[in-house]
């Protein structure tokens, strides 16, 4: 689908998730633009694959695990080196977990869903955002969920996970809100992609039907959301919420 170009030329973009999904929609609209990207993502196997479909344009890719704090450290270096500062980050990294209720949910299933979609989210703004405050510019965008506002059932660790993510945007958007640094979420409802794999048919049964367009959503919509968001345009909204759901959201 054709949209609005945006001027993303000497910007480096970090992108998390980015082999597929929401992630590489993202990734090829800022590189379009002309940004440097860098993909992040947990499969190198996906990963290359992912990088061969930009047709000569500049993409790095790093394999890394956004819930580990060492492998980010390691993710920053490797992108820094080879695009330099970082400008804009694309929080899009994120597991669903299983589908079942809270009486049923393992520890186990809790804390991998909290380690990857908001530990990870804290540990790459952490270890990003001091390098877009020194340069006096920076674009975060953190990819929340419909979920995260509304609480879907039998996805418990993924709900709260999501309105963590929210409480975090607002959180760092007022911290560097004097620093030329801007951070803002999008919360889309459900988006047809890989991630449907790790869902029941009921609960994507369930989630059709909470969206009155009768659809899911693109990728490429969400990406032109957030294209916006991460442009030098958006220089007076941080900490902003910003819906993507086909009617679903109520506030």
């Amino acid at each position: 689908m054709a949209g609005n170009q945006y001027d993303f030329a000497d910007k480096h973009a970090v992108v998390t998730g980015g082999a597929s999904g929401i992630g590489l929609a993202i990734a090829h609209l800022l590189s379009a633009g002309g940004a440097v990207v860098s993909l992040w993502d947990h499969n190198a196997e996906v990963l290359k694959k992912a990088q061969a479909g930009f047709a000569g344009r500049e993409v790095h890719g790093v394999t890394v695990d956004v819930s580990d704090e060492a492998s980010v450290a390691a993710a920053v270096a490797q992108s820094e080196t080879h695009g330099g500062t970082v400008q804009i980050l694309v929080n899009s990294a994120g597991i669903t977990g299983p589908n079942k209720t809270v009486c049923d949910y393992s520890v186990e299933d809790w804390d991998k869903v909290m380690a990857v979609n908001l530990r990870g989210t804290f540990l790459c703004c952490r270890a990003l955002a001091p390098g877009m405050t020194t340069s006096g510019y920076g674009r975060i965008i953190n990819i929340a969920s419909i979920a995260g506002k509304e609480g879907n059932p039998n996805a418990s660790a993924y709900s709260a996970s999501k309105a963590a993510v929210i409480g975090l945007t607002k959180s760092l958007g007022k911290e560097l809100a004097k620093t030329g640094v801007t951070v803002n979420c999008v919360t889309p409802a459900a988006v047809h992609t890989a991630i449907f794999d790790q869902m029941t048919q009921q609960h994507i049964d369930y989630m059709l039907s909470k969206i009155p367009m009768g659809r899911f959503g693109q990728t490429e919509e969400v990406a032109a959301l957030v294209g916006w968001l991460a442009s030098p345009d958006c220089s007076f909204t941080t900490g902003g919420t910003f819906d993507i759901s086909g009617g679903r959201a109520t506030y």
